[in-house]
């Protein structure tokens, strides 16, 4: 069980089943069954639609590429999250994207829903403070540089995976 206690009052949670649901986090002092919650955020492989590149970007002074990414906002889709991050932090403006898949970080407690956003070219490329550095690889390159045994290099290998 991920949550531990209430959210609401503080008490310590107990295990109880929940008819048609399972084993469910409840609350004795408010009776309430508390489903866990957890944080949503996007990756993305950022694709230049004019020449097949893949963009890597540095970050918070680490040495390693990862995927451009950001958490969701409250009532935020999270096909609108993967345009607004990206042009945040980026400059760029997407012009289609395609879902790949999720994976549970549990480190943040966060659900990581991993899209491929299509931009036309790097005209636009403006990066923001979040982005200490940047560099388009072919996705061979991408592959090779990118953060080994990390979340984004999974999300990368199973993308470059399904284009084969």
């Amino acid at each position: 069980m991920i949550q531990k206690h209430c959210f609401e009052c503080g008490t310590a949670l107990v295990e109880k089943a929940l008819e048609g649901e399972g084993i469910v986090p409840y609350c004795p002092e408010c009776g309430q069954y508390r489903f866990p919650m957890y944080n949503v955020a996007v990756s993305m492989i950022v694709v230049n639609e004019q020449n097949g590149k893949i963009l890597l970007i540095k970050q918070y002074g680490r040495p390693h590429f990862i995927l451009v990414a950001g958490y969701v906002n409250r009532g935020e889709a999270v096909e609108h999250a993967v345009g607004r991050e990206i042009r945040e932090e980026t400059g760029m403006t997407v012009s289609h994207i395609r879902f790949n898949r999720t994976s549970f970080f549990e480190p943040s407690n966060t659900l990581m829903c991993n899209f491929t956003a299509f931009v036309k070219d790097d005209s636009e490329l403006a990066p923001n403070g979040e982005i200490d550095a940047y560099e388009w690889f072919m996705p061979e390159e991408a592959r090779k540089n990118i953060r080994p045994e990390s979340l984004a290099e999974r999300f990368l290998v199973a993308y470059l995976a399904d284009a084969e």
